[in-house]
């Protein structure tokens, strides 16, 4: 018990050798709650130029309103700034989907992102052909079961539209669809993680470990770069091989259920590649599994079924640019020296893009607009990212990193390096920010302590060691630079609204991303004027692809 609090004092003492200036944070809170312009914000990406998919015009269309909207508040250098040719250029203009027989129905679904036209109206009878793919990082058990599946289907699908999966059960939802962290839930979260050894691996031979959960594990331990090595190897390469099968057996379109049963809710992503030296994907439409299973209990009867079908979609040959968007509020005093706030700007298609990410770039936007307008003195340059390609590979921010600070596979540091320090990212919802989690940067904890403690009232209490991962703050965490993503509120975001057709406008809390808006101004505020930069950890060589 004395070695306890001894540690609680200590850690105590280093956070109150932070400057936390409460005047401030008092002109924060009074802007960012009686002035929010966040909720404008989100109205303008999601129900004007919601979705945005990386690479197609919606996403341009959404940036271009979005530099013009931070020029209005002064910033004057914010831009696109293109990293690469990114691939497909796709975007939706028209879809419909019905049962015809036995009986009429409109049914709920939408089109996953690249594919392919219908060349108008198609009418045609479905047929159940489920793939089931046991593990996609088990090469050779992988490659198996496609081969087993291609001869069992072969002959069997010309003319018609293919159903690629089992039904799903569907059971009554006996927990609420929202939630929000309970103190037991965020003492758990603050636990550190059990330790792990990484297990031996060789990707140059792809070569992985035996056992499932190892394989798993590793996966996410992983450098982001590796990381989608494996991923390119393994999933997309079944996607990919599946999509040539059926275009070879003359499949006219493909169903797929969607992949949360949540009352009507239709969760989905990517038809296919949006690589343009691979073959578009057929039409593929997910459906909700309520819709999903009536089909396929008709199929399983004997019941004849035909289902009339529309995809309309532009930019099938054009190539989209990847582009992110820079903004930059100068320094007093250190004008080199940078602070980052950032969130992807992109999202999927079936709604309009709101939690996933809007909310998170909005906050941002507001943020940005929080600072300038009260004029606060900053000593470091404070720059916002908004990135592109992060639901396909993070690639936008990978692809920034790389540029301007260093290449994690050799890790030759750039001058700029040495000047950031630190960057903070928004993407998990609408949910309000309850903590951070320090990517295992020990040293980070006092200056979080500090910095946080005036957010207690508004349920920041939380600041957990573990890593977490899936978002653009492992761009840089994984080439040495100090990169944070904030502890959120689940709300709905896993059960309604994460990739699905309820990802809307209307499911965004605007106390929530008020509260957001607050607590990241407030710590870049405190980041900008420190005395010295964010400590950082030990410098990592560059990603190996042997163990």
């Amino acid at each position: 018990m004395k070695k306890t609090f001894l540690l609680f004092l200590f850690a105590a003492v280093l956070a109150a050798e932070e400057k936390v200036d409460l005047a401030v944070i008092q002109r924060i809170k009074k802007e960012a709650f009686q002035n929010s312009k966040v909720m404008d914000h989100l109205f303008w990406l999601t129900d004007v130029y919601g979705p945005r998919l990386t690479g197609s015009p919606g996403f341009t269309a959404a940036a271009t309103w979005a530099i013009k909207r931070l020029k209005e508040y002064g910033i004057e250098d914010a831009a696109a700034h293109p990293w690469g040719k990114f691939g497909r250029s796709w975007r939706l203009t028209k879809f419909s989907i019905s049962l015809q027989e036995p009986e009429y129905a409109p049914l709920i679904g939408f089109p996953l992102a690249w594919s392919a036209n219908t060349n108008g109206p198609l009418v045609a009878e479905p047929v159940l052909a489920p793939l089931k793919i046991t593990d996609n990082l088990d090469a050779k058990k992988t490659a198996e079961e496609l081969e087993k599946y291609f001869q069992e289907q072969k002959g069997k699908l010309r003319g018609k539209i293919v159903l690629l999966a089992k039904p799903t059960d569907v059971t009554p939802m006996t927990t609420a669809p929202a939630s929000r962290y309970s103190d037991a839930d965020l003492a758990k979260e603050a636990e550190a993680p059990a330790p792990q050894a990484l297990p031996q691996f060789d990707l140059e031979k792809m070569i992985l470990p035996e056992k499932r959960e190892e394989r798993r594990a590793l996966f996410g331990l992983l450098p982001l770069d590796v990381q989608a090595k494996i991923w390119e190897a393994a999933y997309d390469s079944v996607t990919d091989k599946v999509n040539q099968f059926l275009a070879q057996e003359g499949a006219v379109a493909v169903i797929v259920p969607s992949y949360n049963a949540d009352a009507g809710t239709v969760f989905g992503d990517a038809a296919g590649t949006y690589k343009q030296d691979q073959p578009m994907a057929e039409p593929r439409i997910a459906l909700t599994v309520e819709h999903y299973n009536r089909i396929a209990r008709l199929l399983d009867k004997k019941v004849p079924v035909k289902i009339e079908l529309e995809v309309r979609s532009t930019g099938d040959g054009a190539t989209g640019e990847g582009l992110n968007i820079i903004a930059n509020i100068p320094g007093a005093s250190k004008l080199d020296e940078v602070v980052m706030i950032g969130a992807h700007f992109d999202s999927w298609i079936g709604g309009t893009g709101a939690t996933d990410n809007g909310t998170g770039s909005s906050v941002m936007i507001e943020v940005m607009r929080i600072l300038k307008t009260l004029n606060l003195k900053l000593d470091r340059t404070v720059r916002l990212g908004l990135w592109s390609g992060e639901e396909q590979g993070i690639y936008g921010s990978r692809a920034y990193v790389k540029e301007v600070f260093a290449d994690p596979a050799t890790m030759q540091l750039k001058p700029a390096h040495a000047k950031l320090s630190g960057y903070f990212n928004h993407d998990n919802g609408t949910g309000k920010i309850r903590g951070v989690y320090l990517q295992g940067n020990d040293a980070m904890r006092p200056v979080f302590e500090a910095w946080l403690a005036p957010f207690r009232d508004l349920g920041v209490t939380t600041i957990s060691i573990r890593d977490t991962g899936g978002t653009d703050h492992q761009s840089f965490d994984q080439v040495g630079l100090p990169g944070f993503q904030f502890i959120q509120d689940e709300v709905e975001y896993g059960r309604i609204t994460h990739h699905s057709n309820m990802d809307v406008y209307d499911h965004a809390v605007p106390a929530d991303l008020m509260q957001a808006s607050a607590v990241i101004a407030s710590v870049v505020y405190h980041a900008a004027n420190r005395a010295e930069m964010l400590p950082r950890k030990e410098l990592p060589g560059p990603a190996k692809l042997k163990n």
